[in-house]
């Protein structure tokens, strides 16, 4: 036991003191939340540059309303969001859209199409929008034949100019047919009008028996707290164990752990090795647990922290180090080259990611039968629960027990079967061990 101590303290001792270490500290939060940085910081750096848009309208009505939308939405002097700022500090920050009206003339409608198509290809026009004829009229409204109002553009992911030609477009058409039909747009709007239906968590009642007010529901904080939960747990995976792999395979080819294996078993010198990553990974941990706690609390959001948790998340986190971190380690004794490496790794870094692939479905439905059984598959276990445990819908406490108890065991599995690999492995050089030579040596040591 003293040994492994020893040599966890080197290890951890190794990683804290380097300068890799502080600049993975550091580096991890702006890799997670760099992408959302920088989505703050573009926010307002938008392409303002002037989108026209060829109109065909088959109606013959639809225009004119959509020109004049357009010139007071184009109008420096109109509040419309797309000029801010007062007098000489009021600038543009939204693009202008400017109308073109094509008239059908005697083409049909697939030519029309396809020639305004090369303009925007061309790049002469952003986008085109072709209107039927019969779109307006409401007695010739039929489902086998609907008017249809289709917008084209190759740039789909752009949606600014299609939602507001849809709104324009709609408002006017529901105007024209309210007057058609000679019905009081007052009595209209009172009638379709929408009721806001709000979202909030469940009723509770406190220890003094009285009744608490359900709060109203955040539905960002409810994917978001999960979802960063179980990214920090993931990255923590990977900062912390895949580096097992490269210092194994280091020491091996270097000829180092020869001479460390005159005086330590190999099964001690790989605990040692796995309780200083756990304990390099807590570290770690801490900070990152201790700088988000402290800067929720400071944006008045310290309601959302899940702070019951966290027993159940660093217990998690110990468990998956041991179990992947094992893994790792056998990799790395067995293999005499990264390339090999690469080729061994890549199954179970499969199996590191899944959770990555299901998380949203579980999200969504944290007690659906399927986020139930695939949180149960142990080595999905320390993410999934994790990220089920963090959502409002809560599970029940047998499953997390279970799902301890799963990984406990699968890592007992994973950390007996590793050393044996290691013990062989270790010293093998020229060669590396193929799958089913390391299956011969687990079994039979």
């Amino acid at each position: 036991m003293r040994k492994m101590l020893v040599v966890a303290a080197r290890e951890y001792k190794a990683a804290v003191k380097s300068k890799a270490f502080v600049i993975g500290l550091l580096a991890l939060p702006v890799m997670m939340g760099g992408g959302l940085a920088v989505q703050l910081l573009l926010k307002d750096k938008v392409d303002t540059a002037d989108k026209r848009v060829a109109v065909v309208d088959g109606s013959g009505v639809l225009y004119d309303a959509l020109k004049e939308a357009a010139q007071q939405r184009n109008d420096p002097k109109s509040e419309n969001g797309i000029y801010t700022g007062e007098g000489q500090e009021r600038k543009q920050v939204l693009p202008r859209f400017i109308l073109e009206r094509v008239n059908p003339e005697a083409k049909d409608v697939e030519t029309l199409a396809f020639e305004l198509s090369q303009r925007v290809r061309d790049r002469e026009l952003f986008a085109f929008l072709l209107i039927d004829p019969e779109v307006v009229s409401v007695g010739k409204q039929n489902q086998s034949n609907k008017p249809r109002i289709v917008y084209h553009s190759n740039n789909p992911a752009y949606r600014d100019a299609y939602r507001w030609l849809s709104g324009v477009i709609n408002d006017h058409i529901q105007t024209m047919r309210i007057a058609e039909l000679n019905l009081d747009a007052t009595v209209v709007k009172q009638v379709t009008e929408r009721v806001w239906v709000e979202r909030r968590t469940l009723v509770t009642r406190d220890a003094a028996g009285t009744i608490k007010q359900a709060e109203k529901s955040n539905e960002l904080a409810a994917i978001f707290v999960p979802m960063g939960m179980m990214m920090l747990m993931f990255a923590m995976i990977m900062v912390g164990a895949q580096p097992l792999m490269h210092s194994v395979m280091e020491e091996k080819m270097q000829r180092i752990a020869e001479v460390l294996l005159a005086s330590i078993s190999p099964f001690q010198l790989m605990m040692g090795k796995l309780i200083g990553t756990v304990c390099v990974s807590l570290t770690m941990l801490s900070v990152y647990l201790l700088g988000a706690a402290y800067g929720i609390h400071r944006a008045g959001f310290g309601e959302m922290f899940p702070g019951h948790l966290i027993g159940w998340f660093v217990l998690y986190q110990v468990l998956a180090i041991l179990m992947f971190g094992s893994v790792f380690i056998a990799v790395g004794a067995a293999v005499t080259d990264l390339k090999e490496a690469q080729s061994m790794i890549l199954p179970v870094m499969l199996i590191v990611m899944v959770p990555l692939f299901v998380w949203i479905k579980v999200a969504k439905e944290p007690n659906g039968l399927f986020s139930v059984v695939v949180s149960l598959f142990p080595p999905a276990t320390p993410m999934l629960m994790t990220l089920r445990q963090s959502t409002p819908a809560g599970v029940p406490l047998w499953q997390p027990l279970l799902g301890i108890a799963l990984v406990l065991l699968t890592t007992l599995v994973c950390v007996f079967a590793a050393g044996r690999i290691f013990r062989v492995g270790i010293l093998m050089q020229g060669k590396g061990a193929k799958i089913g030579e390391m299956l011969r040596w687990t079994i039979s040591g």
